[in-house]
């Protein structure tokens, strides 16, 4: 890796240079460093957030200076990989949406993803979602653009109608972006049709018990796929895990005898991240 390119360089060079990247769904500093031993791309997912800080849905109440706090945190113990940040519609209007690219791009973000959704908002695999006007979207996403300097920005586009879909690709593309999303597809040869017709890397929304299916990255890399974002496999794992735990300790009378991962377990990962901050400190 490049260590003289911006994390934004870093991320647009993988991803022309591979043939799909995944990245992969975090909620917080611990399970981002738990995700990258085993991917060097990571995806700080709206979702996931708003679930672990505020323990709430996703529908608007994430904040930027939050979310730029959270992407320092992460940086800081993760100094080289790809860090995708969701920041939904920007935080409202486009001056904010600016400040806040300009201050992520500062903190080490590599990317953003900037949707196209008014508020108030709604998990893109969920109905009810209320859509920008095309003008209004591109004129953010525009000075959006021009705000950055070399962070990696995808539009998002949360339309269901196949038309206004296909028209917003090709307006995203037009507009600069880097590369394009549209959230919640539900047929793969629609996803092959979409990327060619960007000609633009195509980016891909995955998470369980969403609306799209649950394809292999192998299909869709041959349906023309060059992202994929995998939203929210850490935190749906930490709930099943935590739930079966407090399950069988109540079946074991207290007993912690049959727990997976020790003290040691879990103050290994931390002592990786203190090594890599004081690493990166030097």
């Amino acid at each position: 890796m490049t260590t003289s390119l911006s994390p934004g360089q870093r991320m647009g060079e993988a991803v022309h240079a591979g043939d799909i990247t995944p990245f992969i769904g975090v909620y917080d500093v611990f399970s981002a460093g738990l995700a990258d031993r085993h991917y060097d791309a990571l995806f700080l997912s709206g979702f996931g957030f708003a679930a672990s800080y505020y323990g709430l849905p996703d529908i608007g109440f994430i904040t930027w200076t939050d979310i730029v706090s959270y992407v320092h945190r992460i940086r800081t113990v993760l100094p080289a990989h790809h860090l995708l940040v969701d920041i939904d519609d920007g935080y409202t209007d486009p001056e904010v949406a600016c400040h806040v690219v300009s201050i992520l791009e500062g903190a080490g973000a590599s990317g953003v993803v900037l949707e196209d959704q008014k508020r108030p908002r709604r998990c893109g695999h969920f109905d009810g979602k209320q859509i920008m006007e095309l003008d209004e979207y591109l004129a953010k996403l525009k000075q959006v653009l021009a705000t950055r300097r070399e962070l990696f920005v995808i539009a998002r586009t949360d339309s269901s109608d196949r038309a206004e879909i296909e028209r917003r690709v090709l307006a995203f593309v037009e507009a600069g972006a880097d590369a394009v999303l549209v959230d919640g597809l539900t047929s793969l040869e629609t996803v092959r049709q979409l990327s060619a017709q960007a000609g633009r890397p195509f980016c891909f929304n995955q998470i369980a018990g969403g609306k799209s299916p649950a394809y292999t990255l192998t299909e869709l890399r041959e349906a023309g796929v060059k992202l994929v974002i995998y939203s929210t496999p850490c935190l749906f794992s930490a709930q099943a895990a935590i739930d079966d735990a407090l399950v069988e300790l109540k079946k074991a009378d207290g007993s912690l005898s049959g727990s997976r991962i020790g003290v040691k377990d879990c103050t290994q990962i931390l002592s990786e991240n203190l090594a890599r901050r004081d690493a990166t400190n030097l």
